[in-house]
């Protein structure tokens, strides 16, 4: 058995008392945000479709759903999976290259739900999954999201069964077996972005490590490593492996990124690095350059966008919103109106952007002229992140503007005090 498998099979072993307290936080900061952007999608197109599906296959229900409802956990974690991912302005962790929350934390609640675990508990057993799921994210590599692989849903599959197997105490060899059917389970595709596949994929992930972990508990067998092995997860799916994990008890999971922005998490620190300048009259500027990691450049690089959703991946347009006072927080800000408005694309126009393979994904440099000349200069690497205090007001911040004064009813989310999973189930039912 290879040292990765190893490694997650550990993690799962981990006792919760072993755990520090700023992982455990920064896993409830994701939780919170996870039910405010569950909440926020609940009334979308998909969330609909999602729930309709949901009646119509039935089952005894033991988990909730958003938007009201119990499902089977399978079909629970599927669903919402799907609709916390809708409006696609949850965390990202960059070093997974994906979305940790809507693929894990689905799965690790209608576990938690059903088998009767606690806050607690359910917080744990996802921050363990999140360090597993990140893991075998850099061990596929680049090259696996360059394929065209959405590893929130592959790699964030093994995260989803490491949570639910654990909230299901899986044994050793139990957990190994659902890792090794998850590999067989585990798919989705960057094809699917911009449509209703996308946040679908997410869904795949939960339900997926639900259902390797209930049929290996119910000793469903698999392959001695089927994620390392030969003709394993990673063989097929990755051209250069990265097989060197980190130890258990190095915590990568913290590193998480929050949107505070409703468009591409590779915009961001282009914004939080021109939002430091303003105030600035936008007839005071003459050119603003831009370097951007060069992932980025045929991602969120769209010079003249067409419509509300393209100016989401324009680096020009969202500068120029940024100088124009427009709210980049609100999704009433991209609309296709935008995309055609002449005082936007005058600015735009007066904006440069290259490639700087020496910058991070998490970072963006650059300089504003001025039209007398003055230069100002600018940097921002969202890694820096927030100190804690004001994390939990940005994301508070964050949740009255996309759920109004309802919000405040997911306050105690945020809480160090330990509940029931039915409590937290309640407030995904009920608690908007």
């Amino acid at each position: 058995m290879s040292g990765v498998m190893t490694t997650l099979l550990d993690l799962a072993d981990l006792p919760e008392v072993d755990i520090p307290s700023g992982p455990l936080e920064a896993a409830r900061n994701s939780l919170f945000d996870w039910m405010v952007c569950g909440h926020a999608g609940s009334s979308e197109p998909v969330a609909q479709k999602m729930r309709a599906f949901m009646q119509a296959e039935g089952g005894a229900g033991v988990a909730s759903v958003f938007g009201g409802g119990l499902a089977p956990a399978r079909m629970a974690a599927l669903v919402n999976g799907t609709i916390s991912h809708a409006i696609d302005f949850d965390d990202t962790h960059f070093a997974h290259v994906g979305h940790l929350s809507v693929g894990i934390y689905p799965a690790a609640l209608a576990a938690g739900e059903a088998e009767g675990a606690t806050k607690s508990q359910i917080i744990a057993a996802f921050l363990l999954g999140a360090e597993a799921a990140i893991r075998v994210g850099l061990v596929l590599g680049n090259g696996h999201y360059n394929r065209g692989f959405h590893q929130t849903a592959t790699a964030g599959a093994f995260g989803a069964t490491l949570a639910a197997g654990r909230l299901m105490g899986l044994s050793r060899a139990q957990m190994r077996a659902a890792l090794g059917l998850c590999a067989t389970r585990a798919s989705g595709l960057k094809s699917q972005f911009g449509t209703m596949g996308k946040p679908l994929n997410a869904g795949i992930a939960a339900s997926n490590g639900v259902e390797a972990a209930q049929l290996a508990r119910l000793g469903m067998t698999s392959c001695e490593d089927g994620l390392m092995g030969a003709q394993g997860f990673v063989a097929t799916h990755s051209d250069a492996p990265q097989p060197d994990v980190a130890p258990v008890g190095e915590w990568i999971f913290p590193a998480i990124s929050y949107k505070f922005h409703a468009c591409c998490h590779g915009t961001h620190a282009m914004i939080e690095g021109l939002r430091a300048l303003l105030p600035l009259a936008p007839e005071t500027i003459e050119t603003i350059t831009l370097r951007t990691n060069p992932r980025w450049l045929s991602v969120c690089n769209i010079a003249k966008p067409a419509t509300g959703l393209e100016v989401k991946f324009s680096y020009a347009w969202l500068a120029a919103m940024v100088f124009m006072g427009r709210d980049t927080g609100a999704f009433g800000s991209y609309t296709d109106a935008a995309a055609g408005e002449a005082a936007l694309g005058d600015i735009a126009r007066r904006v440069a952007v290259s490639g700087d393979a020496e910058l991070s994904d998490m970072q963006a440099e650059g300089a504003v002229v001025l039209t007398d000349g003055t230069r100002l200069g600018f940097a921002y690497d969202l890694a820096k992140g927030s100190d804690a205090c004001a994390l939990s007001e940005r994301l508070i911040a964050k949740s009255r503007a996309l759920l109004g004064d309802a919000a405040s009813r997911l306050d105690p989310v945020l809480s160090a005090s330990d509940v029931p999973a039915a409590e937290l189930g309640q407030h995904i039912r009920t608690g908007i």
